[in-house]
This record gives structure tokens, C-alpha cells and sequence, in this order.
């Protein structure tokens, strides 16, 4: 019997899905035959049929929704939202497209042309995670389906059905079959693609050490591209906010927002000592009113599971070695079924842990660390290897500004969380969040590579100086 994945239900433990692994030579195979057909088609014949794409996915809507929430854990309602993404990736990627990598003429001299088009790569390989199993990849997938790459895709191995299903729209579509692939398997499999020497760039969404891994293995191939969107150890820092309840809210938000299954997940609270008190108590009072449930359970919860027990697990077990280095909880993480990888939210004062650890705890887990000044929120705040999102609640103009110049980000907010960021802008961090090649609106630049052209209609040369006479 042939190897296979098996995915699960993360809310009730029950087998969703099931098929076997993918062979990725012949996977790739099928993308490098059908490439340059693909590329060569008109730039209009694509858009029409990504356009095409897009409403299947908006006539299975309602379908596919129920499979990522089956398939993650996150509410119905989130993922109906995920599905609206998806399905507006095609208009926003078009205009970036257009804005960002569009042909254009220029005048040369002597009344020569200058002529700027962008080329596709080739293959690209896309590897995707498992929180948004769908609006993640399809965000590379779709500009680098617009560009004339042909892409091979390979879904986490905890949401393979969610990829599958992403897939065959595209196939339904009319995107040929070949321009599209998918490769079902764990590890091993996303290893042989992202070393095979017939793609020629990995488009990866994913955890800073898997990402450093793949950039260590791409040092020596200047000839790849790669792009990755790795996550963040976030900070929210609330500072002389007048509405306190409003400011809990986003600090809510901001952490436990699928079940803090976002790398623009807010990871620490920084506060000013003294007055910290009544913001951590508002975030008491809305925390004890969250519903943490199923997914399709009444009333909506406003969050799921985490992915797996092993991630339960993983936090807990954090959680706990926070406690031991001297954290204090505020909010106790509790496993409401020992089986199932349900967590409440969390969250503890670490401001006497002298050796806090720099990493993404992907989950519903929020570090209080208490500060003098704002000088200290800012050092503290830029107190990480990552970069990815930051933001300030209250304060004045004038001090958003010196928090936006100084924040050591690629999304600096004010006023508004961490996470949910728009699909019109471009999406990235610095240091371990990313290497800088921002996805989002301005994925256009990493699908496509310029070429500038010298062009006259007709052959014209001469040369004026140091000739000898004739």
C-alpha cells in the first residue's frame, strides 16, 4: 500500500480527509512541460481565466468555507471570510500587476525606444501553512499564475483537502492542468520540492526555522528567486488610551483572533507600570465572555482549536516554562478536553523574567511586560530577531510618529490591531519575518523578473572616432 496523509478534524478528532502522496519529479514534470505554452498565452487570456477562477470559488463558496473550518478548527464565520479573500486575490493581483509590472515604453536617445516587459520565472514552488490554508498560498499562487509561471503547490500536510480543493477550481477554471499541480505529502515532500533542481523559485508562508533552513539551501542558487513571509513575535503597546475598553478590544483582537493562529498575532502586551491595571482588567472581562467552540457551533464562537494536540502541547508546555522563569499569570491557560487541542486565552506578566525567549508561540498566548517610559515601550518593543507587525493604541499624533519612525516593522499600525492587514498593500517584515520581498499587493514583484529592451525598427551603426582614415 502506497504512503498517505491523513488529515483531521482538530475540533472532534475525527479522519476529514484522506489520499496518497504525490511523486514531486512528476509533479514537476508536468509544470515544466506545460510552462511554456502557459507563458506564451496573452496576458488577457490569463487574467480571463483567473477571472474565471474566481467565481467557481464564489459558486462553491459556502462548501469551501466548511471545509477549511473542518479542516483547521476556525470558525465558520473566519472562514467564509478566508473564501471572500480568495476570491477578491484576483482583482487586487490584476492591478498589481498592472501598477507594479506593466509594459511600458520610454524614449531612448537618437529618438531610439526603450522598452520595459516582465518575464515569468518558470516554476514556481509554493509552499503553504496550515492557518489560512487557502487565502495564504492562493496570494502567490494567483500573481504567479498572472505573470505565466507555472506553479506547483504543496498544502501544510494538516490542510491538504483545503489545497486540493483550491487546486480544482483552478482546473475548473480552464487554468490548465499542468500550470497548476498539487503535491500531497509531509516534510519530506516539501524538501524535495524546494530542493528540485528543475523549479526556478520557492514562494514560501511558514515558521522563521523552517524559513531559515530554505534560505541557507538557496545561498548558493542566486538564479532562484525566493520569497518568504515567516511570522512574528509582535508587539501592542498601549499607551494613555483614553477609551480603555476600546483599547482592550484591540488588544483582544490582536492576540487571540484565530486562536492566535496568525504570524500578525499580537505575542506581547507592553504597558506602562502603574497604569496597567485597568486595561488588564477590561481584557479580563472580554476574555471571560469569549466562546472558545467548535467550529460550526451555536452560538458562533469567536475562536477554535489550535491546529493539533501537539500544539496544544507546545503551548502549554510554554506556558508552564514562562512560570517557572517567573512569569505571573494573569489568565490561566486551560485545556477544556484533555484529547482535543482546545486552549482558553492566556496571558502572564513575564516583566521580571530576565531571559524571556525571542519566538513565535503560535497560539493564544499574551506576555505582559510592564515599562517606565516610552522610550522603554520602543526598546522593548523592538526587543526581537523578528519585525513583522507592531502596533500603538492611544497616545498623540505626536507620539504615533515617533513610535511609526522608530517601530522596527513592515506593518505599524495605530489604533487598530496587529492583524488584518489589507490585501491592497504590500505584506512583510524585516529580520526574521521576512527577506525582504513583501507579498500582498506586491507579490507582482517576485513573480516577474524586468527586461529592458533597445529597439529600433530599423539597423542603424556608426562609428565617429579612432577610425583610421580609409
Amino acid at each position: 500500500m502506497s504512503a498517505e496523509i491523513v488529515s483531521i478534524e482538530p475540533a472532534t478528532g475525527a479522519v476529514f480527509w484522506r489520499g496518497p502522496v504525490s511523486n514531486v519529479d512528476e509533479e514537476v514534470a508536468s509544470a515544466r512541460a506545460a510552462w511554456p505554452e502557459w507563458t506564451s498565452r496573452p496576458l488577457a487570456v490569463r487574467v480571463e481565466l483567473l477571472r474565471r477562477f474566481m467565481n467557481i470559488v464564489r459558486g462553491k463558496a459556502e462548501v469551501f468555507a466548511d471545509t477549511i473550518s473542518r479542516e483547521t478548527g476556525k470558525p465558520l464565520w473566519e472562514a467564509r471570510t478566508e473564501v471572500e479573500s480568495v476570491i477578491a486575490k484576483v482583482e487586487i493581483s490584476i492591478d498589481a500587476y498592472n501598477e507594479r509590472t506593466a509594459q511600458r515604453r520610454v524614449d531612448g536617445e537618437m529618438n531610439g525606444r526603450q522598452a520595459l516587459r516582465h518575464k515569468s520565472h518558470g516554476i514556481l514552488a509554493v509552499l503553504g501553512p496550515y492557518n489560512f490554508p487557502a487565502h495564504l498560498p492562493n496570494g502567490h499562487i494567483v500573481p504567479a499564475l498572472i505573470a505565466g509561471n507555472a506553479v506547483v503547490f504543496k498544502p501544510s500536510e494538516k490542510t491538504p483537502a483545503t489545497g486540493k480543493m483550491l487546486v480544482e477550481c483552478f482546473h475548473e477554471a480552464g487554468v490548465p492542468e499542468g500550470a497548476i499541480r498539487l503535491v500531497v505529502g509531509g516534510p519530506a515532500e516539501g524538501k524535495a520540492l524546494g530542493a528540485h533542481p528543475d523549479i526556478d523559485g520557492l514562494l514560501f508562508t511558514g515558521s522563521a526555522q523552517t524559513g531559515l533552513i530554505l534560505n541557507r539551501q538557496f545561498a548558493e542558487m542566486p538564479q532562484k528567486i525566493l520569497a518568504l513571509e515567516m511570522g512574528g513575535n509582535n508587539p501592542i503597546i498601549v499607551w494613555d488610551a483614553p477609551d480603555i475598553y476600546a483599547a482592550a478590544v484591540i488588544v483582544v483582537q490582536s492576540a487571540f483572533l484565530s486562536a492566535g493562529q496568525r504570524c500578525t498575532a499580537a505575542r506581547r502586551l507592553i504597558v506602562r507600570d502603574g497604569f496597567h491595571e485597568p486595561l488588564i482588567e477590561q481584557i479580563r472581562r472580554i476574555v471571560a465572555r469569549l466562546i472558545v467552540g467548535e467550529p460550526h457551533s451555536t452560538p458562533a464562537p469567536f475562536m477554535g482549536p489550535v491546529i493539533d494536540n501537539e500544539a496544544a502541547d507546545g503551548l502549554q508546555d510554554s506556558f508552564l516554562a514562562l512560570l517557572m522563569k517567573g512569569g505571573r499569570p494573569i489568565l490561566q491557560m486551560e485545556r477544556p478536553f484533555a484529547d482535543r487541542p482546545f486552549l482558553t486565552p492566556a496571558m502572564i506578566d513575564v516583566t521580571d523574567v530576565a531571559d524571556r525567549p525571542d519566538m513565535e508561540l503560535f497560539g493564544p498566548l499574551l506576555q505582559v511586560i510592564r515599562v517606565p517610559d516610552f522610550e522603554a515601550a520602543l526598546a522593548e518593543a523592538n526587543n526581537t530577531r523578528f519585525g513583522l507587525s507592531a502596533s500603538l493604541v492611544g497616545g498623540s499624533p505626536q507620539l504615533y510618529n515617533q513610535f511609526w519612525a522608530n517601530a522596527r516593522a513592515g506593518i505599524v499600525n495605530w489604533n487598530k490591531p496587529t492583524n488584518g492587514a489589507s490585501s491592497r498593500a504590500p505584506f512583510g517584515g524585516i529580520g526574521l519575518s521576512g527577506n525582504h520581498r513583501p507579498s500582498a499587493y506586491y507579490a507582482a514583484d517576485y513573480c516577474a523578473y524586468p527586461v529592458v529592451s533597445s529597439e529600433e525598427e530599423n539597423a542603424r551603426g556608426s562609428i565617429g572616432i579612432g577610425l583610421r582614415d580609409s
